[in-house]
């Protein structure tokens, strides 16, 4: 793992740098590191005024301390509030906290916080994006899934009747401050949610930390100094790829391991969080897209088989059938994908693999071939 030990100073946490050149930023990471959140901002935003962007869930656990430590580093603030859940990446939100920010008087040179999980991120930076053609923000992730991904990289934006993230932008943010002690309060489902994130990074693209995954599992659910590594490590992996292909253009495509399949099934079931939320989503698109390599007969039953154990073993589901209630038909899902944002001049794209750590981009997969799988499955 390149991620750099920070100094004395910041004992016992880890900085990974994103380096896009003059807009590269750091990532910290570490037990506490939202204790010093008023001071790292000030760092990096000198003097600027902030709006900071919360979900209903999240202030009741957090906001109160962070804007203490806010005021005591001089930050003046204003505090705006979405609805928790994925419902609030919509043109609803979007809209009003545009118009928040601009009420509140914020300049270009000023700046907003998104602090919560992927939805709020997503959003948050979206806003931060169009407000003034670009104001900087920074992420403060609560969530397991947050810290490893969505919070890195700079995509932003929210959901249309047509998809998941359909409408954004790539906006980076100044800062981001991954605080792992945050995610002792988060509830075991979503902490396993954010799991199947991590778990990608080692079936994208390095074996060894899947192997490592697989020992030590137990461990980074408990806390220990293991969850602060596999954190940082996945933020590494995250920060290399988005520093050779910031824009998608390539490499890029290769983060969204499962993610074809698992978007085609949040929007197949409206986004009701009460089935799938989005990192069970990605779980079981991981899964399908192993068992759609094997179908390809690019890999064998026994490196299905030891990916489907990994993520059972830690309570991922893992099949259309641990969806609850009925699925719409394979059509409807292919109706879904062809809507999917990787989709070039109709053809479809899928990120496919040689084995665990071995993912690769296939572009132009016959629509047929997926229909037929996925009768196949939702029928089995």
């Amino acid at each position: 793992m390149e991620a750099n030990v920070a100094d004395a100073a910041e004992a016992e946490r880890t900085q990974v740098k994103v380096d896009l050149g003059a807009r590269s930023y750091d990532i910290k990471i570490g037990r506490g590191v939202m204790d010093a959140a008023g001071a790292e901002i000030a760092a990096v935003l000198p003097g600027a005024r902030l709006a900071v962007v919360v979900d209903e869930t999240v202030a009741k656990l957090h906001q109160k301390a962070f804007s203490e430590s806010l005021n005591a580093a001089g930050l003046e603030h204003t505090v705006l509030t979405v609805p928790s859940g994925e419902s609030s990446k919509c043109f609803r939100e979007f809209e009003r906290l545009c118009d928040e920010v601009l009420a509140a008087r914020l300049e270009r040179g000023d700046g907003i916080v998104a602090l919560g999980g992927g939805v709020v991120g997503d959003l948050t930076g979206f806003v931060a994006s169009a407000v003034r053609r670009g104001m900087s923000f920074v992420q403060v992730p609560t969530t397991l899934l947050a810290q490893v991904d969505s919070s890195v990289g700079g995509k932003t934006g929210i959901n249309a009747r047509h998809g998941k993230n359909l409408i954004g932008a790539f906006h980076q943010p100044a800062l981001v401050l991954a605080d792992t002690a945050i995610l002792d309060t988060l509830p075991i489902r979503d902490f396993r949610a954010g799991y199947a994130e991590v778990a990608k990074y080692g079936l994208l693209g390095d074996e060894p930390f899947f192997r490592w995954l697989e020992a030590n599992w137990k461990a980074v659910f408990a806390g220990g100094p293991e969850r602060d590594q596999a954190v940082a490590r996945s933020c590494q992996a995250k920060a290399d790829v988005v520093a050779a292909d910031e824009l998608e253009a390539g490499r890029r495509a290769l983060l969204n391991l499962g993610h074809t399949f698992g978007h085609a099934l949040e929007a197949a079931v409206s986004y009701e969080t009460e089935r799938v939320v989005h990192g069970e989503g990605v779980s079981i698109g991981m899964m399908l897209a192993h068992e759609f390599s094997e179908k390809l007969q690019l890999i064998d039953e026994v490196t299905v088989a030891r990916v489907q154990k990994h993520l059972t073993d830690v309570g991922l589901p893992v099949s259309l059938k641990d969806v609850p209630g009925q699925l719409p038909p394979a059509e409807t899902f292919m109706d879904i994908i062809a809507q999917d944002k990787k989709v070039s001049r109709g053809a479809l794209t899928f990120i496919l693999t040689r084995g665990v750590g071995e993912a690769f981009v296939e572009k132009g997969v016959d629509p047929a071939l997926v229909s037929d799988f996925l009768k196949e499955k939702l029928e089995t």
